[in-house]
């Protein structure tokens, strides 16, 4: 029994096609999830939230040791300004706290300036100060193992859903794992392939049947981050067991079922026009969800991009909402006017991509508020979101509803409390758009009738063989049967 445990979190999913990278300012500031926590405010700041790091406290039967948590909205790679200083905070503190064992709360697909395997030089460092202290960590169900973040980590856990509804419990199992498996065999593998996102819901096959296996062979199973341009990037696993010819059997038994799910994997979507014809072309009753999944502000997107606005105007959709665009200089603008006012302004499309510019557009301001939304849903409940000033902006052009929620901070719309802090109710609504690539699933599946995923241009490319990779590995598959890199 371990009866002292630090414990620390430090997340971030890196997009490496992503402009803006994540500076430490960024890692102090709330945005989802809270602000930096240091000291007993990690336990403060993270209770009753679905966080691996807030399952791990209430789990552990051991006194803790808390040093620190951050997270950063996904972006381009961490700063070394950044990257250099939340490190040493953590090395520090797991020198000074004298344990026996360390708990961190990561995700698994960091990139920093330097390093293509941010948490894998995280553990390296600590290693440097704490070489032989078990070390248990929690990752993100999009995590790109790398061989050295496995053989650094003493036991491993990573999330079993996407939507993340079981972060917590990940943290939890992180507790089971350090009691129960430091000195098991690990065996690692991974995948030759890609799998982008969108494919990656495990609310539907392959991938459901695919942890449902893991689970009963005692594995982990990381399905990737295909906006990580890193030779580690792919599906990858990893399975525990005290006999090591066992744990061997597992990993491969699990890769074996990985490898035969490519071929029932579709990564291909419907253009924004055609979904929108799509929705359209429903009998009215639900809502239809429209996912914008390459704008998805979770997976580094801008937030900005306007194709499935523009795709939602030109085909003159009725009693529509779309959200959440983030649009700083709009959200100011309507706030400086005042509810009612009407004025013209230019929407998003500043993301730099080919082919996007502003949406020019006159529109109404329907609502206002300072961008603090509770969040509702299952995955974030409890939660605050904090986007800062946000407007429900109505598009005042002849022949069509349509109300879109601009903030001045880009958020994954993840949860229906984003449209219903304004006043707008997503269960009166005939089509809604959210700029979310799974995530969404949760909060808006179960009030729809039909849910179309769509692809219109944005920063998480549904595509991976359209992607300037530079540093993935000789022969792995861009996407399920994709070409070879």
């Amino acid at each position: 029994m371990f009866k002292r445990i630090a414990i620390a979190g430090f997340q971030h999913e890196s997009n490496s096609f992503a402009p803006n990278p994540a500076t430490l300012a960024d890692f102090e500031r709330a945005d989802s999830w809270p602000g930096m926590l240091r000291g007993p405010e990690v336990t403060r700041g993270t209770r009753g939230l679905n966080l691996p790091i807030a399952g791990f406290i209430e789990a552990a039967e051991a006194e803790l040791v808390p040093i620190l948590w951050c997270a950063a909205e996904p972006s381009g790679p961490v700063t070394t300004q950044a990257f250099d200083a939340i490190a040493a905070e953590i090395m520090n503190g797991v020198q000074k706290a004298q344990v026996d064992a360390i708990y961190l709360d990561l995700h698994g697909a960091m990139i920093t300036e330097d390093h293509l395997d941010g948490e894998g030089e995280l553990l390296r460092r600590i290693r440097e100060v704490a070489p032989e202290t078990p070390i248990a960590i929690s990752l993100d169900l999009h995590a790109n193992l790398s061989p050295d973040l496995v053989a650094l980590a003493d036991v491993i856990t990573i999330y079993r859903t996407y939507p993340h509804l079981d972060m917590a419990e990940t943290g939890a199992r992180a507790w089971r794992r350090l009691l129960n498996d430091v000195h098991k065999a690990a065996s690692f593998r991974r995948a030759d392939y890609i799998l982008p996102l969108h494919c990656q819901w495990t609310g539907a096959e392959p991938t459901a049947s695919l942890y449902r296996m893991a689970e009963e062979l005692d594995a982990e199973l990381a399905l990737g981050f295909s906006a990580g341009d890193t030779p580690y990037t792919s599906v990858s696993l990893v399975a525990y067991h005290d006999d090591p010819f066992q744990a061997e059997r597992n990993a491969q038994d699990l890769l074996n079922a990985v490898q035969r799910a490519e071929s029932r994997c579709n990564p291909n979507l419907p253009s924004a026009a055609a979904a929108v014809a799509q929705a359209m072309a429903l009998q009215p009753g639900k809502p239809v969800i429209l996912a914008d999944v390459e704008d998805n502000a979770g997976g580094g997107g801008s937030a900005d991009t306007v194709g499935l606005l523009r795709a939602m105007v030109e085909a003159g959709v009725e009693g529509a909402l779309l959200g959440v665009l983030c649009d700083p200089a709009a959200a100011l603008q309507a706030h400086a006017k005042g509810v009612g006012a009407r004025f013209e302004t230019s929407l998003g499309g500043r993301s730099g991509l080919p082919g996007e510019a502003p949406f020019e557009t006159r529109v109404e301001v329907a609502a206002l508020s300072d961008g603090r939304v509770a969040y509702e849903g299952e995955m974030y409940g409890g939660g605050l979101a904090e986007i800062g000033p946000t407007a429900l902006l109505r598009i005042a052009q002849p022949g069509l509803e349509l109300r879109v929620v601009v903030s001045s901070e880009r958020t994954q719309c993840l949860d229906r409390a984003f449209f219903r802090h304004l006043g707008a109710e997503p269960e009166e609504a005939a089509i809604i758009g959210v700029k979310s690539t799974v995530h969404y699933r949760a909060d808006f599946d179960p009030i729809a009738q039909a849910t179309i995923p769509c692809r219109a241009p944005g920063l998480l490319s549904s595509r991976p063989q359209d992607a300037q990779y530079r540093n993935l590995r000789p022969g792995v598959r861009l996407g399920p049967n994709g070409p070879l890199f």
